[in-house]
C-alpha cells in the first residue's frame, strides 16, 4: 500500500514540474551559483513546503491569502528578472565584489523556489494527496517523502541541464534568455491578479 502511494506520488509531482518555472529557476540559478549552494536552498524551500502542504494542507492557504503570496512571488519574479538582465554579460573575470557565499546562494534560492511554489499546483496536490491517505500516518509520511524526492529530482535536472547549456550557448544568452524568463514570471503572476 505505502509503495502504491510512494509511486503515484512521486509520479504525479515529477511529471507536473518538469519544465515548469521551479526548474528553469533551479537553472537559471545554477548559472550563478555553485550547484551545490543553490541545492541547499532549493531543498529546504521543498521541506518546508511540502511539510506545510501535508500537516496543515488547505488551511495555510486559508492563513496565507493566495492574494499576497502572488504579488510577493511577482514581484520577485520581476526583481531577479531585471537584476539578471543587467548583469546578463558582465565578464566572470570581474572583481567588483567577493563571490557569493554559500549562504548567499543558498538563501536566493530558497526564497525564490519557496515564493514561486507557495499555493502552486504541486503543493495543491501534495495536500490533496496528503487528504487522501489521512487515515495513515505511514501513509501521510510517504505522500511528504515521495512528494519531496520528486522536486528535488526535477530541480536537479534543471540544474544540470543548465551546467550543460554553457558548453553549446555563450552563458550571456543563457543569463539573457534566463532573465526574460523571470520577467515572463512576474508578470503572469501579475496577470494571475487580476482574477483574483
Amino acid at each position: 500500500m505505502e509503495q502504491a502511494i510512494f509511486f503515484s506520488t512521486f509520479g504525479l509531482i515529477f511529471l507536473a514540474e518538469l519544465g515548469d518555472k521551479t526548474q528553469l529557476t533551479a537553472m537559471a540559478l545554477a548559472l550563478r551559483y555553485p550547484w551545490q549552494r543553490i541545492f541547499v536552498g532549493i531543498a529546504a524551500a521543498f521541506v518546508v513546503l511540502n511539510l506545510a502542504a501535508v500537516a496543515v494542507g488547505k488551511v495555510l492557504f486559508l492563513l496565507l491569502p493566495i492574494f499576497w503570496v502572488t504579488l510577493v512571488s511577482a514581484m520577485l519574479f520581476l526583481y531577479f528578472g531585471y537584476s539578471t538582465l543587467r548583469h546578463a554579460c558582465d565578464s566572470e573575470d570581474d572583481e567588483d565584489g567577493p563571490p557569493p557565499t554559500a549562504a548567499t546562494a543558498a538563501r536566493t534560492a530558497f526564497i525564490m523556489i519557496f515564493m514561486a511554489e507557495l499555493g502552486d499546483k504541486t503543493q495543491l496536490v501534495t495536500a490533496s494527496q496528503a487528504a487522501r491517505h489521512s487515515d495513515s500516518v505511514m501513509g501521510m509520511v510517504m505522500v511528504f517523502c515521495s512528494s519531496t524526492l520528486a522536486l528535488w529530482c526535477v530541480s536537479l535536472l534543471g540544474i544540470f541541464a543548465g551546467k550543460q547549456l554553457v558548453r553549446f550557448i555563450p552563458i550571456c544568452w543563457i543569463h539573457r534568455t534566463a532573465g526574460f524568463m523571470f520577467l515572463v514570471f512576474g508578470v503572469a503572476a501579475l496577470w494571475k491578479l487580476k482574477g483574483m
